[in-house]
């Protein structure tokens, strides 16, 4: 099934066209007028430029002026190949379709509301026969029954017209149109980037990507920039700055004369600290607390090696070594932004 785009946005149809999928564009001035361009012609030559098929509107009173409309256009420096010319349907649309298509050149009668509509389509040997579904169900019409009746008409009499499924409001309208058999659809951008949105599959994207970042991605690659750390000689002070600074809830206290690591010092300490001792806070140095073997992980394990210790340690922050040293820390919080725990 065909499918093209309904539009005159330049920005959407520049997105649209980034599939690489699509057959063409169909446009009207009604879409024109509504996006404020003044200068039709110009933008005509600006969109055949852009896209592998457009279909415009060739209007006039009579087929002579219709005629005259499409060949004026085709001056303007458009392919016949790459051009259609839609028509609305109508005894003088269908006399100047049947010319234009003598000349080899592509039309598209459309406003199609009935099948007797769509037979003269197909019998003045119009490329694409359009009825517009949307619309018709707009007036209550059993608009699907429409197309329905218009492609067995094709097949059981061998007419070469596509039916076009146009008037698109919905992605049911696609899957509707896929269930037909229609030859082309014309959809406008906002149903069309949807058709490959679905609850279940975003759902199992989410789970491939965040096992794939805990099989690939190592511990030093999400790190904070920040690694706060004290040593044993400073102040309780310094630490609650140092935690302040990092937006994490704990440092690393390392000896005073080197960056081996005494242990962690966490917001929950400093609650403790408080409650239990009258002692002013300013009065502690770093040395003054005992300290426990901090629970660290190597910089060049694997995500899911730090998820596992999140997990059986039950704790909120993870000290990152690198050869021994102290190179920043892993806050648990990080970890449920990215997915990874929860």
């Amino acid at each position: 099934m065909e499918l093209y785009l309904d539009s005159a946005d330049i920005k959407e149809i520049e997105e649209a066209f980034k599939l690489g999928i699509l057959t063409g564009l169909t446009t009207t001035p009604t879409f024109m007028h509504r996006h404020g361009i003044v200068n039709v012609d110009e933008t005509i030559i600006k969109l055949s430029k852009m896209v592998p098929v457009l279909q415009i509107e060739a209007l006039g009173d009579t087929a002579d002026e219709i005629v005259a409309e499409a060949e004026r256009l085709l001056g303007l420096g458009l392919s016949k190949d790459k051009t259609v010319f839609k028509i609305p349907v109508s005894n003088v649309g269908i006399q100047a379709c049947k010319r234009l298509r003598d000349k080899g050149l592509l039309v598209n009668v459309h406003l199609v509301y009935t099948l007797n509509q769509a037979y003269m389509a197909m019998q003045a040997g119009a490329t694409y026969v359009c009825p517009l579904v949307g619309r018709l169900q707009d007036q209550g019409m059993d608009a699907l029954a429409l197309v329905q009746q218009c492609i067995e008409v094709v097949q059981k009499y061998n007419y070469k017209s596509k039916i076009m499924f146009s008037s698109v409001r919905h992605a049911e309208h696609v899957r509707n149109a896929l269930n037909l058999g229609v030859h082309t659809i014309t959809a406008p951008w906002g149903v069309m980037k949807k058709l490959t949105e679905n609850h279940l599959t975003k759902v199992g994207t989410d789970q491939f990507i965040e096992h794939t970042k805990l099989m690939t991605v190592k511990v030093k690659d999400v790190i904070r920039n920040l690694n706060p750390i004290v040593k044993a000689n400073q102040s309780l002070l310094d630490a609650i700055t140092q935690m302040n600074d990092s937006k994490l809830g704990s440092v690393t206290v390392v000896e005073n004369d080197s960056l081996k690591v005494k242990g962690i010092f966490t917001d929950g300490d400093i609650r403790r600290t408080i409650a239990s001792n009258g002692k002013s806070i300013k009065d502690y140095k770093m040395s003054d607390f005992q300290y426990k073997e901090p629970i660290s992980i190597n910089a060049e394990a694997l995500l899911y090696e730090a998820v596992n210790v999140f997990k059986e340690k039950q704790v909120d922050n993870i000290l990152v070594l690198e050869n021994n040293l102290p190179v920043g820390m892993l806050d648990i919080q990080d970890f449920v932004k990215m997915g990874l725990v929860g």
